[in-house]
């Protein structure tokens, strides 16, 4: 079979490479993987960034997955062949104090899908049984490729953030964690608006628009007017800083109302501000990384009733095959959430 590897440690670097079906361990299933996302960390690995250094080369890519068991291991109870499944693709070590205390999204020695072993960009994977998720009927199996995300999207709003019916919310960044984070907040009744640089007025801030965000360009809206206009000039209850830029924390501290919060999910590397403003308004920071069963749990629900809108986020123009044509466009902002059908790798 085949499959999309990084094989260089370099920019680009992407191949379709030839790889044997995996037998699927005791614990394991084997998965047929029908529908695959392109994420921020899959271009992160593209353009070959330091987190992912620790890559051995080849390695398939792709966490963000949907598909059916097509065999179970021995020890397998929990799904039979047929089932449809997502994976919760940061494995815990299931032994450190992170783990035994139920914080696996931060265990010590997690493994990532994609990223530490081959993932999902190819016809088959075997995945652990307790790494597997089940996907209700009313989910769509295009749209089940999305829940990963989403589940990074309901764990910062629901788990770690302020929102409720009536907070004024901005969301920094209308990349893919950005509108789904969006979605999310509006679901619990938030009065959400999304903001975005120069280069997203193409493709990702009319899509916040279609999905019926107001949406601010900051390279040429008057950030401090539409503050005025749209909070009374308090400032936004909450912002959710998704760009992972270094301008985006700064950028936070000065729309967050004094006595607010900032929700840090976007993986800014380094910034330099003054820190003493946080201190005099009482601002809450707050980080949020990866998601739990729960979340999951949360994502698919509101994927399923339609809260995350699926159907208008996924763009499914690009194809495993001309795999470079999604991650440029991805990361020049003309497109926020390929999906792949990775059945053209089993022709």
């Amino acid at each position: 079979m085949r499959g999309l590897a990084k094989t260089s440690r370099s920019q680009g670097g992407m191949e379709l490479i030839e790889r044997n079906r995996p037998e699927p361990k005791p614990d394991e299933a084997l998965i047929e993987v029908d529908y695959a996302g392109l994420c921020g960390s899959d271009a992160g690995i593209y353009e070959f960034e330091s987190a992912f250094e620790r890559m051995t080369m080849p390695t398939v890519i792709g966490h963000e997955y949907s598909g059916r068991v097509v065999e179970v291991g021995d020890a397998v109870t929990k799904f039979l062949v047929g089932d449809r499944v997502v994976e919760r693709p940061i494995r815990g070590c299931g032994d450190c104090y992170q783990c035994e205390i139920g914080e696996s999204n931060v265990c010590q020695n997690s493994v990532i899908t994609g990223v530490d072993h081959d993932g999902a960009y190819e016809p088959y994977i075997a995945v652990p049984e307790d790494a597997l998720h089940p996907v209700p009927d009313g989910v769509e199996q295009q749209h089940a490729a999305m829940v990963e995300p989403t589940s990074i999207a309901t764990r910062a709003v629901i788990q770690n953030s302020r929102v409720r019916a009536g907070t004024r919310v901005l969301v920094e960044g209308p990349g893919p964690i950005g509108l789904l984070t969006a979605q999310v907040a509006r679901a619990q009744g938030g009065e959400v608006v999304v903001s975005g640089v120069g280069q997203d007025a193409e493709y990702r801030l009319p899509l916040a628009e279609e999905l019926g965000f107001e949406t601010l360009n900051i390279a040429d809206d008057d950030l401090n007017a539409a503050r005025e206009e749209l909070t009374d000039g308090i400032g936004y209850d909450v912002v959710f800083d998704t760009t992972g830029h270094p301008s985006g924390l700064p950028s936070a501290v000065d729309e967050v109302r004094k006595g607010g919060q900032i929700v840090l999910i976007g993986q800014t590397g380094e910034t330099t501000m003054p820190y003493s403003p946080l201190v005099r308004s009482e601002i809450d920071l707050q980080c949020s990384y990866a998601s739990k069963y729960e979340d999951f749990e949360n994502a698919l629900r509101l994927i399923n009733t339609g809260d995350v809108d699926a159907e208008t986020f996924i763009d499914d123009r690009f194809s495993l095959l001309d795999a470079d044509e999604a991650f440029e466009t991805f990361v020049g902002g003309g497109t926020c959430k390929p999906v792949f059908d990775v059945s053209v790798l089993r022709d």
